[in-house]
């Protein structure tokens, strides 16, 4: 292996560590909430959003971004989250965005069944229609 070919993969391996976390310098990306409200459909058999929202299986995600992670008291939370909650205290769009692609790897143990949302995209845009059906 040449000198450029180790550079380039430790370039590599680095690269897809940081961008594995989902950790946005900037502005969290804008998402189309039109688009996430197709995209939620995957997530209304257990979460409600919108008016007169509650809890199911899941709690309601009205209000999610910038809310204190395992706080509403009418919902039991997991042990895992409420861990989860000590090192990561508020849904912020990126700590969404990570748990949203890999919720069994963001929180070990969460009794969430759902195996995320692969595609970026699809996580921007149902961010974006969570916070426009929050209000």
């Amino acid at each position: 292996m040449t000198r450029f070919t180790v550079s380039l993969l430790v370039f590599l391996g680095a690269f897809i560590v940081v961008t594995a976390g989902q950790t946005y310098a900037g502005p969290y990306p804008a998402g189309d909430a039109e688009k996430g409200a197709k995209v939620f459909r995957k997530c209304v058999s257990c979460h409600m959003i919108g008016d007169k929202a509650k809890n199911r299986v899941g709690p309601h995600l009205n209000n999610i971004i910038g809310r204190e992670i395992a706080v509403l008291e009418d919902y039991r939370y997991s042990k895992a989250m409420k861990a989860h909650a000590e090192k990561e205290p508020v849904w912020s769009e990126a700590a969404l965005d990570a748990y949203l692609a890999n919720p069994r790897k963001a929180v070990k143990g969460t009794r969430m069944s759902f195996a995320g949302l692969r595609k970026e995209k699809d996580r921007h845009d149902v961010i974006e229609y969570m916070k426009q059906a929050s209000n």
